[in-house]
């Protein structure tokens, strides 16, 4: 399809890996480039092999391209795109925020997808905040929400050193999706990296707290759908939505309904 918008994907881990082969299945977006800071890495050499211009001098080298992307997918770690983020918006590119630096606006796309779609730069909070704000989100339209609190149960494995780096904004990040967008009155997240062999499959906890304690509830929900590539997931819907044309929706699926595709899982 013509007229696809053009992304750039900054850092080549895992996150970054798995979020390429899911975009070149879009048919809104065209993964064009991929940058790192470590020229070994392995996420750059599987983009070069795809075709991808690749790069190991950071955000300046793609800033300092004639040909600049629509889009940009940050996957490095909360500080560096806190850093990054003017310089993406003084350039026109719009971020997509697959860190915990939350510089935009956070979106789930369940609870808020077309909130946000002008914001030079959104935020898609967490992992385990796209595996469970979503039912945070859903219970709180219906009761009042004193206190949620999630825990998110991840394979060391699949942690990389972004990921590693980013605990403390984890927790912050979430914990404030789980408020704001959930909207829970107050919200906890807590996030474990097992060291299990062979790797667990992520899986989160949900605690509805009716009374507001915190503790000795037994309100629970064990969602094991989850997985660190959530958050990305989350990530792709948001960017077809802001490059498609007005006039087109990808997100109606067979039988009408507006929101997220379901009609190909992103797994």
């Amino acid at each position: 399809m013509g007229n696809k918008a053009t992304v750039a994907i900054v850092g080549s881990g895992n996150i970054s890996t798995d979020l390429l082969y899911k975009l070149l299945r879009s048919e809104w977006l065209e993964p064009r480039w991929m940058i790192g800071i470590d020229p070994d890495s392995e996420g750059l050499a599987r983009a070069r092999k795809l075709g991808l211009e690749t790069s190991a001098a950071g955000v300046d080298w793609l800033l300092a391209q004639p040909e600049k992307p629509d889009l940009v997918f940050e996957a490095t770690s909360a500080y560096v795109h806190r850093e990054a983020a003017p310089k993406y918006e003084a350039a026109g590119i719009r971020a997509i925020d697959l860190t915990p630096a939350a510089v935009g606006p956070g979106v789930i796309p369940p609870a808020n997808l077309r909130e946000h779609l002008d914001s030079p730069n959104v935020n898609m909070v967490t992992c385990g905040g796209q595996a469970t704000i979503p039912m945070v989100h859903a219970v709180s339209r219906v009761v009042e929400v004193p206190y949620a609190e999630i825990v998110a149960s991840v394979s060391s494995a699949s942690a990389g050193p972004g990921t590693r780096a980013n605990i403390d904004e984890f927790t912050k990040t979430t914990s404030a999706g789980v408020q704001r967008i959930g909207g829970a009155t107050r919200g906890k997240a807590i996030i474990i990296l097992n060291p299990a062999e062979p790797p667990m499959i992520m899986r989160d906890t949900i605690l509805r707290d009716p009374g507001g304690r915190g503790s000795g509830c037994d309100h629970r929900l064990d969602q094991g759908g989850g997985r660190p590539g959530a958050v990305l997931c989350a990530g792709v819907p948001v960017a077809q939505r802001a490059a498609v044309r007005p006039a087109v929706d990808p997100f109606r699926w067979a039988g009408g309904g507006d929101g997220v595709r379901r009609g190909r899982g992103c797994w």
